[in-house]
C-alpha cells in the first residue's frame, strides 16, 4: 500500500539540490561583493587624494566585478537581492556618484550603472557624507573656491531622496540615509556659512589695517 510520504524524499532531493546550487552561487559571489566594496573604498580615498585617474580606475575594477556578480546569479536570482549585493551595488554608486561631483561631471544614472534603484539612491545618499569630508578638507587648505557648489549639490540630493516616501522594503532603508543626509547637510551648512563670514572678517581687516598705514 502506498503511503502518502512516499514521494517526500525525491522532493527533499530536488530541494537540497537547489539549495546547494544557491550555496554555491552565493559563496561564489560573497568574495565578489567583498571585493567590490574594496575598490569602491580605495576609489574614495583615492578621491580625497584628487588622484581621479586612478579612482576611476578602481571604479572600472568594481564594475567589472560587478558584472561578474550579475552573472553568477542569473541561475538564483533571488540573491541578486540580497543584503551583501545590494551593499556592493550601493558602495559602487557612492563612488561613481562622489567621483562625477567632485570632478564637476553629471551625476550617473542608475541605468548607466547598471544597478538596483534602492541601491543607487542609497549610495546618493552616502556621497553627501564624502562631500562633506571633501569641503572640509578643502576648508582647511583655506579653499573656499568650490563651497557654494558643492553645497547645492548636497542640498539637491537632501532635496530628491526627502520626496522618496515609499516603504523601507522597497528602498532599502532609504530613510535611515535621508535622516543622515539631513543632519549633515545642517552642519556643513553651519561650518561653511561660519568660515565664509571668518574670511570675510579677516579680509576687512587686512583692507582696514592696508587703509591706516
Amino acid at each position: 500500500m502506498n503511503r502518502p510520504t512516499d514521494n517526500l524524499e525525491p522532493i527533499a532531493d530536488q530541494i537540497r539540490l537547489s539549495f546547494s546550487a544557491k550555496d554555491a552561487t552565493r559563496e561564489k559571489v560573497l568574495p565578489l561583493c567583498r571585493e567590490v566594496i574594496r575598490h569602491c573604498s580605495q576609489a574614495i580615498r583615492a578621491i580625497h587624494r584628487q588622484e581621479f585617474n586612478q579612482a576611476k580606475e578602481l571604479l572600472g575594477a568594481a564594475r567589472n566585478l560587478l558584472d561578474e556578480v550579475f552573472q553568477a546569479v542569473v541561475s538564483c536570482s533571488e540573491l541578486g537581492y540580497a543584503g551583501f549585493v545590494r551593499d556592493a551595488q550601493k558602495e559602487f554608486a557612492e563612488g561613481s556618484i562622489t567621483l562625477a561631483l567632485v570632478a564637476g561631471k553629471q551625476l550617473p544614472s542608475p541605468d548607466e550603472l547598471s544597478i538596483d534603484a534602492a541601491a543607487y539612491l542609497n549610495g546618493l545618499g552616502e556621497a553627501v557624507g564624502e562631500l562633506r569630508r571633501y569641503l572640509l578638507d578643502s576648508m582647511r587648505k583655506g579653499d573656499l573656491s568650490r563651497g557654494e557648489e558643492l553645497l547645492a549639490a548636497m542640498d539637491d540630493i537632501y532635496s530628491v531622496l526627502v520626496t522618496m516616501d515609499f516603504p523601507d522594503a522597497i528602498t532599502g532603508g532609504l530613510r535611515r540615509t535621508t535622516d543622515m543626509v539631513r543632519g549633515v547637510l545642517e552642519r556643513t551648512r553651519s561650518d561653511l556659512t561660519l568660515v565664509i563670514r571668518q574670511k570675510d572678517l579677516e579680509n576687512r581687516l587686512e583692507e582696514f589695517e592696508g587703509n591706516i598705514r
